[in-house]
């Protein structure tokens, strides 16, 4: 996942197939940067819990957002 000018990158859900309970389409996730997990076609996302899962890389887009938003989601979750 693309990282944003500073801070922690986001993703948008694009799918939730599966994972209905715990992903909303179209709503913007946290991504924790994990390597191995990347490696395997998974992305690491704080989800509708709080608390951070993997799922499958292709449920999710990358957003870059510009850092002041950023800030702003960040001091929200």
């Amino acid at each position: 996942m693309k990282r944003t000018r500073k801070g922690t990158p986001y993703a948008v859900c694009i799918a939730n197939r599966g994972y209905r309970v715990s992903l909303v389409v179209r709503r913007l996730y946290p991504v924790i940067p994990d390597k191995d997990a990347e490696q395997r076609g998974l992305v690491r996302i704080v989800d509708e819990s709080g608390d951070d899962y993997l799922y499958p890389k292709k449920l999710f887009a990358a957003v870059d957002l510009p850092s002041t938003l950023a800030k702003k989601f960040a001091v929200a979750t």
